[in-house]
């Protein structure tokens, strides 16, 4: 299973990216898409999640600034980002919980790294 993120790069504070993340299709029945980050001397964090219902799960920070959908048609979940601020500044992963031939299980793509700054 490949998870293909992409989308990072560096913004000023107040602009947006918008965040992809390809699933290649040995993954299916993706239940939950969702995206983390891991900024420098921190934890990994859950910034927001998706169910195949549709339902989202946002982490405080990023509520009403961050939107996360999918495309279940092309294995694809999206991150929007607006009114960045320099503390979203972070490695971030994208990750799918489904089925693939071989069992169920979770699968993290690569890192796209995020950098707000003047």
């Amino acid at each position: 299973v490949q998870l293909q993120a992409s989308g990072g790069g560096l913004v000023q504070p107040g602009g947006s990216l918008r965040l992809s993340c390809v699933a290649s299709r040995s993954i299916f029945a993706i239940n939950v898409m969702g995206w983390y980050r891991q900024a420098p001397g921190k934890q990994r964090e859950l910034v927001a999640a998706i169910t195949n219902g549709g339902s989202t799960n946002y982490a405080e920070s990023v509520k009403g600034r961050f939107t996360i959908s999918r495309d279940d048609a092309e294995n694809t979940v999206y991150l929007q980002m607006n009114s960045l601020k320099p503390e979203d500044t972070a490695v971030y992963y994208c990750n799918m919980q489904g089925t693939t031939a071989w069992g169920s299980g979770a699968y993290w793509g690569k890192e796209t790294q995020v950098t707000v700054s003047s």
